[in-house]
C-alpha cells in the first residue's frame, strides 16, 4: 500500500492536519496499548534479567576492585554507581528495539493482520509514530524496574530528575523507531537475530555502559561516539550524579535528531509497504 496523504496543503499548512495526525497517532498507540497491558508484568520482568545479571556479575562482583579513578572519574563512589544509569540505558535500549521489532514481526509474518492496519486511512508517519509510542511504553515499562533496583541500591533520587527521565524516553524513542523499520524490513526471524547479534549486543557493550568512552584512544572514542547508546548512558550518568553545569547538553538534541530522522525514515517504510 502506498499512501499519498500529505501533511501540507498545496495552500499552506493546516493546523486541522496537525489535530488529525495526532489523533492517528493515539489511535495506532491505543491498539498497541489494548494488547500490552495484560502483559504489563511480563513486559516489566524480562527486561530486567539482563540488566541484574550485569548488575550482579560486574557492579557487585568485579567493581569491587575498581576503583573511582582508576578507569572511571573520581565523581562516583563505587564502580557500582557508575554503571546503573547505563544499565537503565541498555534496559531501555533492547526492549524498545526487541519488543518493538517482535510485534511487527509477529502481525507480520505470523498473525497476518499486519495487512488491516496498512489499510487504515491514516498518515504513515502516524503509523511510525504510534508503533514507536508503543515500543517507549515498553521500554519505560523495564527502564522504570531498573531505576527502582537503582534506587534501593544507591538512595540517589536524582534517578527521578525530569533530565533524566527525558533522556530514557529519547533513548527509547531512538530504538523503538529503529525496531519499527526493522521490524517492516525482514523477513524471517532469523534476520531479527542477525540484528540483534551485530547492532545491538555490540552497542550494549560499547556504548559507554560499563566504561568512561573519555579513556578510549582517539579511533575507538571515534566508534563509540557514533552510537546513540554512548549518548544516552553519559546523560543519564551526568544526570544522576553531576551538576547540571557539568551536563553534556548536546545528547538531548543528537538523541532527538535521531529520533526524528527515524521517524521520517520509517514513515517512507510505511508508505511503500505491500505486505
Amino acid at each position: 500500500m502506498i499512501y499519498q496523504r500529505s501533511l501540507f496543503s498545496n495552500q499552506g499548512f493546516k493546523v486541522s492536519q496537525l489535530q488529525t495526525l495526532f489523533e492517528d497517532i493515539l489511535t495506532v498507540l491505543w491498539g498497541d496499548w489494548l494488547k500490552l497491558r495484560v502483559r504489563i508484568v511480563q513486559v516489566a520482568a524480562s527486561g530486567l534479567i539482563s540488566p541484574l545479571i550485569y548488575i550482579l556479575a560486574f557492579g557487585l562482583g568485579l567493581g569491587s576492585s575498581i576503583r573511582p579513578g582508576s578507569g572511571i572519574s573520581g565523581n562516583y563512589g563505587n564502580y557500582l554507581e557508575f554503571i546503573l544509569p547505563g544499565m537503565v540505558a541498555l534496559s531501555s535500549m533492547t526492549i524498545s528495539f526487541g519488543g518493538t521489532t517482535f510485534s511487527i514481526c509477529g502481525e507480520r509474518l505470523f498473525t497476518k493482520n499486519f495487512e488491516e492496519l496498512l489499510l487504515v486511512p491514516v498518515h504513515p508517519l502516524a503509523l511510525h509514530i504510534g508503533k514507536m509510542l508503543a515500543g517507549v511504553v515498553r521500554g519505560l515499562m523495564t527502564s522504570g524496574s531498573v531505576i527502582l533496583v537503582a534506587l534501593l541500591l544507591t538512595g540517589n533520587w536524582r534517578f527521578l530528575h525530569p533530565l533524566f527521565l527525558l533522556l530514557v524516553v529519547l533513548n527509547c524513542a531512538v530504538f523503538a523507531g529503529l525496531g519499527v523499520i526493522v521490524g517492516l524490513t525482514v523477513r524471517s526471524l532469523e534476520s531479527v537475530g542477525l540484528y540483534n547479534n551485530f547492532i545491538i549486543i555490540p552497542m550494549s557493550f560499547l556504548g559507554a555502559t560499563f566504561f568512561d568512552p573519555g579513556t578510549l584512544p582517539g579511533i575507538l572514542k571515534i566508534v563509540v561516539y557514533l552510537l546513540p547508546l554512548t549518548y544516552a548512558s553519559i546523560g543519564l550518568r551526568a544526570a544522576a550524579y553531576l551538576p547540571l553545569s557539568q551536563f553534556p547538553w548536546y545528547s538531548v538534541p543528537i538523541l532527538l535528531a535521531m529520533a526524528i530522522a527515524l521517524s521520517l525514515w520509517g514513515a517512507r517504510v510505511f508508505s511503500r509497504q505491500q505486505d
